[in-house]
């Protein structure tokens, strides 16, 4: 695993039709998160192993690479994108309400940011439970829409926000690593206590005294990712 060099993250993906191929529409039953992940920190024995970055544990693995996406104006970590196999899949994590979720909430806020920019979002039944797959205008004069699947997961006072692109949001195969990677985030939501919707913080990994792979990267702070998968 290598961390990147603070690229710009592509989280929507050019297509020729707004249709949806049958392979994002069909998925197998959704399954709880409860034993299947993603995961509260309490529901994992030790943190070792573990991409530390602070709100979340990422488990590493052969090919992913990891970029930090930053905030301009306060200069704060806002997000993780995880690139593997040519698609990759953002992650913000935020608080959210001891006895509710939010991504009822989220997918209608999500559906209405994207109408007001002419595009649409078909609700489907995925893995993770109900997904949006949100399709707007190329912008580039052509006819053809970028593609964002947007996948949630409420947690014990948080909620975990994937935005999947390339074809990893047309195609379950094409999905199929980053989907596993997902499940099993650990999401650390400490103990203070925080409004709805904040944002879990973020940072760079500890040195933890353990010699980094040679083949690894230094962090440099990269740009924001679109404004497609922004919720406020």
């Amino acid at each position: 695993m290598v961390f990147g060099r603070g690229k710009k993250a592509k989280q929507e993906q050019p297509t020729d039709s707004a249709d949806l191929p049958e392979s994002a529409a069909a998925a197998e039953p959704a399954e709880t998160r409860r034993g299947a992940g993603p995961f509260d920190v309490s529901e994992i024995e030790n943190q070792d192993g573990y991409v530390d970055l602070g709100a979340l544990l990422i488990a590493p693995r052969e090919g992913l690479q990891l970029r930090l996406e930053v905030e301009e104006a306060t200069q704060r970590v806002v997000a993780v994108t995880m690139d593997l196999e040519g698609s990759s899949l953002q992650l913000q994590a935020f608080a959210a309400p001891r006895s509710e979720g939010l991504w009822d909430e989220i997918r209608e806020q999500i559906g209405q940011s994207v109408g007001s920019q002419g595009g649409q979002v078909d609700e489907i039944e995925g893995h993770f439970g109900i997904e949006l797959v949100a399709k707007l205008p190329a912008g580039d004069g052509s006819e053809g829409y970028r593609v964002a699947r947007f996948i949630g997961v409420d947690g014990p006072r948080w909620f975990l926000r994937g935005v999947l692109g390339g074809e990893a949001a047309l195609d379950r195969s094409a999905a199929a690593g980053l989907e596993d990677l997902f499940r099993q985030i650990v999401v650390v939501r400490g103990e203070s206590p925080m409004p709805p919707r904040e944002l879990l913080q973020l940072r760079l990994p500890r040195d933890t005294g353990v010699a980094a792979p040679q083949d690894t990267p230094e962090f440099e702070q990269p740009e924001r990712g679109p404004e497609i998968t922004q919720i406020g």
